[in-house]
């Protein structure tokens, strides 16, 4: 049986960055229930899929102040910058998937 996840756990992960809306890729891959490097997978395999708008690419100098934000080593242990999907980003992503 698969796991319901509540809304509010959900709107725990949402960030607003370049005025934007958006989740992390590796809770996307969370929620999911995928790895994380599945989901870059499939941005990168479809990019004719995931207009500009739909996925917000970080720095490294935006990246490296986000993740001191974070208290979990998994984030702060990413190496490359991650992606974020906004909403339309995530309905793609979810029909790729």
């Amino acid at each position: 049986m698969e796991e319901v996840i509540k809304t509010e756990k959900i709107e725990n992960l949402i960030i607003e960055i370049h005025g934007v809306k958006a989740i992390i890729d590796s809770d996307v891959a969370s929620l999911y229930g995928v790895e994380t490097k599945r989901i870059n997978e499939a941005v990168k395999n479809n990019p004719d899929k995931f207009p500009e708008n739909y996925i917000v690419e970080l720095t490294k100098e935006e990246w490296d102040k986000m993740k001191s934000k974070f208290s979990t080593s998994i984030k702060g242990g990413k190496i490359k910058s991650p992606k974020l999907f906004t909403e339309k980003g995530l309905y793609m992503l979810a029909t790729i998937l």
